[in-house]
């Protein structure tokens, strides 16, 4: 009789366990829907206002500080303003 009650124990327990398993598995699923769907409206940090929409998948944006949403907080020099011309060109400027 003992046995009997072990085994239904576990089983019940394992019921339990495969249903919050299957609760908690469709919360996240809901939860990445959920932030999967928003679309952020401002630019990446690489891009000024104007210089690329953000749903675009192959975005560029023109060369130099000013084409940057965030502007450098250094000084931007002509060795900054030669690598960003040359990027993504395999050989950057050597000053």
């Amino acid at each position: 009789m003992y046995g009997t009650a072990v085994r239904e124990n576990t089983r019940n327990n394992a019921g339990l366990i495969g249903i919050a398993a299957g609760l908690g598995a469709a919360a996240a699923f809901a939860g990445w829907k959920l932030l999967r769907g928003r679309k952020s409206s401002e630019h990446a940090p690489a891009f000024a206002k104007g210089e690329a929409e953000p749903e675009n998948m192959n975005p560029t944006r023109s060369a130099g500080h000013e084409s940057m949403r965030d502007k450098p907080t250094d000084k931007w020099d002509k060795v900054d303003q030669a690598v960003d011309e040359s990027f993504p060109a395999s050989d950057p400027p050597a000053y």
